[in-house]
Order: C-alpha cells, then sequence, then structure tokens
C-alpha cells in the first residue's frame, strides 16, 4: 500500500493526524521537500505530531518517511493524469474524455501494482504452484472472471485449476484440499467470513496458500500464509464498477502465468506446435 493509500485511509488518526494527512495528500511533491517543522507550520500541528504520524503509519521517522514519499512522488511523474477510481468519469465528459480517463486509470492501477510486487514472493508462488498436485481458486463475483481467466491459461499448458466457489460447494473444495494442493484466495476487501474459516482450516493442516488483497490489515490477510497486496482506493459499494481491482488482480495472475509458463518455455512452445498441427489436420 503507498504512503497516499494510508493518509488516504486515515485508519486509526486522531483529528490532528487527519489535518496533517490531509495537508501532505494536497501537497505530495512540496512535502517532499519540506522538513518537518515546516510541514508542522503548515499543517497546523505540531513537531511532534508529525513524527507520531509518520511512525504510525510505519517509517522510523520523518527522515524515513520523507524518503519514501520522495520515491513514490518521483515514480508517479510517468502516471497519467489521476483519476478517481470509484467515479472516473461524469456525465458531462464525451466518448474521447472517457477513453482517456480509462486509459489513465488502468496505467495507473498497472504501475501501483507493478510498484509493490515482490520478485522473490511471485518466484515463490509460481514455484509452489508448480509443484502442487491440484490449484484450486477461492473467488466470488467481478474476481471469480478473472479466475476463470486465469484457470483457462493453465488449460493451454495441461494445468487444470479448479474454481472452487462454482456451484456453491466451497466449503467442501476447502475440506478436499490436501497438503500436495495449492490454493488461492482472491478478495479484495480481505473480509469474508467462510473464507476465514477455510483459511483457518488450511493453516492448521499445513496445506500452502495464496491471498491477493489490497488490505494487509484484514481479517484474511492476518491468517494467510502468504499474501500479495493489490493498490487499494475503491469503495466498499459507491462506485461504478470494480475497476482498478480488477486490473489489478488480472496483472498479478498473467504475471503468475507467464512465470509457469516461462519455466518450461521450450516444452510447452513444442507442445503448442503439435497440437497446432494437429487441429489444421482436423479442419483443413
Amino acid at each position: 500500500m503507498t504512503i497516499s493509500e494510508i493518509l488516504y485511509q486515515k485508519e486509526n488518526f486522531t483529528e490532528t493526524e487527519k489535518r496533517i494527512a490531509d495537508y501532505i495528500l494536497v501537497h505530495l511533491s512540496e512535502t517532499s521537500r519540506l522538513n518537518v517543522q515546516e510541514l508542522a507550520q503548515k499543517a497546523y500541528a505540531s513537531h511532534s505530531a508529525v513524527i507520531r504520524l509518520t511512525q504510525k503509519i510505519g517509517y522510523s521517522g520523518f527522515r524515513a518517511f520523507q524518503t519514501a514519499l520522495i520515491e513514490e512522488v518521483s515514480a508517479n511523474r510517468y502516471l497519467g493524469q489521476s483519476v478517481d477510481p470509484n467515479f472516473p468519469f461524469n456525465p458531462y465528459d464525451n466518448a474521447e474524455k472517457i477513453a482517456q480517463k480509462m486509459l489513465d486509470l488502468s496505467v495507473h492501477s498497472l504501475q501501483r501494482s507493478a510498484a509493490s510486487l515482490q520478485s522473490d514472493s511471485l518466484e515463490e508462488v509460481a514455484k509452489k504452484m508448480l509443484s502442487a498436485k491440484r490449484i484450486f481458486l477461492f473467488a466470488t463475483g467481478d474476481s471469480q472472471i478473472r479466475a476463470r481467466s486465469f484457470q483457462n491459461k493453465f488449460n493451454k499448458i495441461n494445468r487444470y485449476l479448479i474454481i472452487a466457489d462454482e456451484y456453491g460447494e466451497n466449503d467442501w473444495a476447502a475440506l478436499n484440499l490436501t497438503k500436495d494442493d495449492y490454493a488461492i484466495f482472491i478478495s479484495y476487501s480481505g473480509e469474508s467470513v467462510n473464507y476465514e474459516k477455510f483459511l483457518r482450516l488450511l493453516v492448521q493442516r499445513n496445506i500452502q496458500h495464496l491471498l491477493l488483497t489490497s488490505r494487509k490489515d484484514s481479517s484474511l490477510a492476518k491468517i494467510a500464509q502468504q499474501m500479495i497486496e493489490v493498490p487499494s482506493g475503491e469503495e466498499k459499494n459507491v462506485k461504478v464498477a470494480t475497476f482498478t481491482s480488477q486490473i489489478a488482480f488480472e496483472y498479478i495472475l498473467n504475471t503468475l502465468y507467464s512465470i509457469c509458463y516461462a519455466r518450461n518455455y521450450t516444452t510447452h512452445l513444442v507442445d503448442l506446435k503439435d497440437k497446432e498441427e494437429t487441429m489444421d489436420s482436423w479442419y483443413n
């Protein structure tokens, strides 16, 4: 999660800390050049209040916070126009304007997702997937559409993933998982009573699993053995559609599939060629 996202959420912030956060969000570039006393004066807060806020959001002090903020501001210079992920367009926008805003929204989501990924974690997940006997995907709604796309890609390399929530049988799927299997949970909010029960069961049985979510402090994230975080910003209910979250999920899943494919690249290409030649013989 980026500094901007943490400050935007203002979780467990005091009123003074909310005021400091609001100032920083409006003046990101300027804040990256201010010293702690200057920021305190501009946000009508005390020197110690600024320090406490930086520590509350995970930094050792103001200098560490400012270093991270400078990196974030620098990275954002390469992004398009910032767009509200909940209402990225308005009723007065023409088709050209909406198309541009959707492009900017997509670029933001992809860039922020890429910035938060750890290559070691991706390699570890891919390795576990390739060694698993079966892979179960737990996802509902729009996220299940991403899961089905992920499933379809693996069909091409002779790996058959299982949609656990299909036909409302996710409880049986969770109970049938063994130590030879691997489970992937996709939940933007990281809050699900059923998934929480399933994860506790998998932890108890030492069954490998991964959680994709936007909330590292969510109920599921606190239980999951391994987690990959996607950018947050979407409201739970008040939004046009789940644009940014689904772009982020698909990007991560596509990356995982590509890593798995690359580990046996030549074998998959030879197999693909053989199958294409067979299919051509069927229809010619």
